[in-house]
């Protein structure tokens, strides 16, 4: 099977692609990267070598270049998204341009071509907020952010080539990622890095934000499954099972560095931020026989482990998001 893996060089499409090859060394993997900011060929190192592996740099929104990496292509995974929900606040339109256009111009050359099956990566954040009880798969977007606005408009469209034009595609939404290899401005790695470095952190508003966290292997296990499994035209959550507040995951982050509460600073709350997510993961469940594996303690302690053996990886990324900010 070959495969095409938009976005491989990210936090979450490079752990796929590793744990592709893990699980099959004869597999053959194109990934096609921009290598924007939060991007890193470094990312890929261990599997560089292979001979089924195959690294391009180029832009989803580029159709010449999507158009020669299309071909041959038995399956295409996209992750490759702007996803800082920060930084959408700031400026939408790259968000606009990457997730929806960069999603239609491989979805058009993925059908022009006759690719199996067309993976598409989305999140927990299209559906809004929920109070209380979880969202099905069959709960309408809501989205509350130029981000999360932006993925949900890359899902409907990625649902309507399967309505419209026929094409197997699965559309997975997951909860909130953590782990290794996590760009440093999301919030577990910017906190555990600032927090090694001896700084403060910043908390928004009271702090009681919930989310439901999954670790990064988990949730390519489930990308695979469904890669696999999954029935065309459906959409999937994949969830890791641990709600607790930024609160609670700030204190969590404090105990594992040793720090206190006192390097933590209060900041005002984002716009529009949305006070709680949660899938409910029943119907990969029963579907395809998914389940969360890690334990958060054991992935956040690995987590906290690898930041800090591994500072010559970060500390280059957050000085030069610093320079450019």
């Amino acid at each position: 099977m070959h495969i095409l893996v938009t976005g491989g060089a990210g936090f979450i499409g490079s752990e796929f692609v590793r744990r592709q090859f893990a699980t099959d060394a004869t597999a053959r993997i194109t990934v096609l990267d921009k290598l924007t900011y939060s991007g890193v060929e470094a990312n890929l190192a261990s599997v560089a070598g292979l001979p089924g592996f195959t690294f391009v740099r180029g832009d989803i929104c580029d159709p010449v270049a999507v158009d020669h990496v299309m071909a041959g292509q038995d399956v295409v995974v996209n992750f490759a998204a702007e996803s800082h929900v920060d930084r959408s606040i700031v400026g939408a339109g790259p968000f606009v341009t990457t997730n929806v256009v960069g999603t239609q111009v491989l979805l058009d050359a993925a059908r022009r071509h006759g690719v199996g099956r067309f993976v598409h990566i989305s999140t927990d954040e299209v559906y809004g907020s929920i109070s209380e009880g979880s969202w099905t798969e069959e709960w309408p977007p809501a989205p509350n952010s130029p981000y999360s606005a932006a993925k949900a408009g890359a899902d409907l469209l990625a649902l309507a080539y399967h309505r419209t034009h026929g094409m197997d595609v699965v559309v997975t939404r997951c909860s909130n990622n953590y782990g290794h290899h996590q760009f440093p401005e999301k919030v577990v790695p910017l906190f555990l890095t600032n927090l090694i470095d001896g700084r403060t952190v910043p908390l928004y508003g009271d702090g009681g934000n919930i989310r439901d966290w999954l670790h990064v292997s988990d949730h390519c296990r489930g990308i695979d499954l469904v890669m696999r499994g999954g029935r065309a035209g459906e959409i999937y959550h994949i969830g890791g099972g641990t709600e607790m507040t930024n609160k609670e995951l700030t204190g969590l982050l404090l105990a594992a560095v040793g720090a206190d509460w006192g390097r933590v600073e209060y900041v005002e709350d984002r716009k529009g931020h949305d006070r709680r997510y949660a899938l409910d993961i029943g119907k990969i469940r029963t579907e395809l026989g998914y389940e969360p594996q890690v334990r958060f303690e054991d992935g956040l302690a690995a987590t906290v482990t690898w930041y800090r053996e591994n500072r010559a990886w970060w500390e280059p990324l957050k000085a030069r998001a610093a320079l450019e900010s």
